[in-house]
């Protein structure tokens, strides 16, 4: 689709140079005091919370997201909003129950947290597991996206649109840490809401306000709940096989969780985590939107994932379209660059000071971290312009699957880990080594070897990612309860001192109002 590079003007091309200048301007001058050591991935632990919630919404807000919602919305309504609202009861679990004591640990990664009860040999193995987790899921199908919708705009070849967004987002992650991609990302997030808040507002205006897009759209395009006949979002998929992922991604992923570790104190986190939450409300009007409008104002297209560009060209009056460019890139530099600080902390801290050079300065620390910015930007431009190859690709399906059979060892380990002291090391290895085998290999055979679309023995993915994690679940209690506790294991548990704080009023009365908005929101939509 090129209709949007005919339409721009030379305003718009100013929008786009200016918007660029002032994203390096604020790098720049955000990273002209360099944190050493491990501060200069963790931000020297100074994020506020709302630094911390506008950092993990740019984590999760990727191009896909665009696209994809628009997509669903186009097709289905608004169900796929479960996807962030539900994410509310996971993120209160990071709150109160993972981030205590991630921070009481004082750990800069989430391999180095289990390595302390577990031992070297756990934090190496989730070290290299999460390493390969952040470059599938994050960084390659990320730039993928991203790529994606910059082609459809300019027109240019995948292989450039991604070089060049990899190459900006990489910018920030290499000279300033976490402190940089934090600042940075507190400009884009506000570009993106003003953005999509004005091309949904533009859409409602067209088709007459919002009662006339009730008037004109399907019932069950406004429903959060969908029978269990449903063959895309039944209710029993969504309530039992979501919280596998949401676990995973919301309270174990690095890159989700890396702003909270750097946190001026556990007040800080935890509000911080319930400003996202409460931005992650904004998915509806912001993402859903967009495409539950196309759907009225421009029925029966041939490809429903043209919905959000359609959108865009045909709504945007001419010298505006470089706001679409902008929050275009805005988006992919937040995700790409959150993804990348986290894949180069992961490396450094949990593999190079563990295993390579346990002697490092803090000069060779940051100098590591550096090179394995670059060596990541590297290589999700390779697997990017491989995931163009396939055909026939439907994004949002395939991120939420692979994510779905990532998820599973992940959950079992640290659900093991945190809420139960019996859990031992030769179960968590067991399910970090053989689960990872299982769940990934079925993977495959759901995505490529025996595809759903041509075999239809299989469950929805989400159930299948929810029969994974009892399985692994399963596993882990019985090997824990047959074998003793390793030496190791023994030592941490006579000498452990942690103590947990306990949440503020602050952060209690937040909570509370955020449940009672989300309670209030699925009885209005159910």
């Amino acid at each position: 689709m090129n209709s949007i590079l005919n339409k721009l003007t030379l305003f718009d091309y100013i929008i786009v140079f200016a918007y660029l200048a002032a994203l390096l301007l604020i790098g720049l001058l955000s990273s002209r005091k360099k944190a050493e050591g491990a501060g200069h991935f963790l931000a020297n632990k100074s994020l506020s919370w709302y630094s911390i919630g506008f950092n993990m919404w740019a984590t999760n807000v990727g191009p896909s997201m665009l696209l994809a919602f628009a997509t669903v919305g186009y097709v289905t309504g608004m169900v796929a909003v479960n996807f962030d609202w539900y994410a509310f009861i996971f993120l209160f679990l990071l709150a109160v129950v993972f981030a205590p004591r991630y921070l009481a640990s004082g750990v800069r990664t989430l391999p180095e947290f289990l390595g302390i009860r577990y031992g070297k040999q756990t934090q190496t193995i989730l070290a290299w597991y999460s390493l390969v987790k952040m470059l599938i899921s994050w960084l390659s199908l990320g730039l993928f996206a991203g790529g994606f919708l910059v082609r459809q705009i300019l027109g240019i070849p995948m292989w450039q649109s991604v070089t060049f967004l990899v190459a900006l987002a990489g910018l920030f992650a290499y000279t300033g840490g976490l402190k940089t991609v934090a600042k940075v990302n507190i400009f884009q997030m506000i570009l993106l809401i003003v953005v999509s808040a004005l091309l949904t507002g533009l859409g409602l205006s067209k088709i007459g306000g919002w009662g006339a897009l009730v008037d004109q759209t399907p019932p069950d395009f406004w429903t959060l709940i969908r029978p269990a006949s449903d063959p895309d979002y039944p209710w029993y998929a969504i309530l039992l096989g979501y919280p596998v992922a949401a676990v995973a991604f919301f309270c174990t992923d690095q890159a989700m969780v890396q702003s909270v570790l750097g946190a001026k104190n556990l007040e800080q986190g935890q509000l911080g985590v319930n400003f996202i939450a409460w931005l992650k409300i904004l998915s509806l009007p912001l993402f859903i939107l967009p495409g539950i409008i196309c759907s009225v104002l421009f029925p029966g297209l041939e490809d429903p994932s043209l919905a959000y560009m359609t959108m865009v060209t045909t709504l945007f009056p001419t010298g505006l379209n470089g706001l679409v460019i902008v929050v275009l890139i805005a988006v992919l530099v937040g995700t790409i660059g959150s993804s990348l600080n986290s894949l180069s902390t992961v490396f450094t801290m949990d593999i190079y000071l563990k295993r390579i050079n346990p002697n490092a300065d803090n000069k060779q620390i940051v100098q590591v971290g550096r090179y394995c910015i670059i060596a990541g930007c590297f290589i999700a431009v390779m697997m990017a312009i491989a995931i163009d190859q396939i055909k026939g690709l439907n994004l949002f399906d395939v991120f939420q699957s692979i994510l779905g059979f990532i998820a599973p060892p992940l959950t079992a380990v640290f659900l093991l880990a945190v809420l139960w002291r019996r859990a031992n090391k030769a179960a968590i290895n067991t399910i970090l080594t053989f689960g990872s085998v299982l769940s990934l290999g079925v993977g495959v055979c759901f995505l490529w070897v025996f595809p759903k679309d041509q075999y239809d023995f299989w469950p929805h993915y989400l159930m299948l990612s929810f029969y994974l994690f009892i399985l692994l679940l399963f596993i882990g209690i019985i090997i824990s309860l047959v074998i003793p506790p390793s030496n190791f294991e023994i030592g941490y548990g006579k000498n452990e001192v942690i103590v947990l704080e306990r949440p503020v009023l602050k952060v209690k009365i937040a909570w509370l109002f955020l449940f009672i908005t989300m309670i209030i929101l699925y009885l209005i939509f159910s």
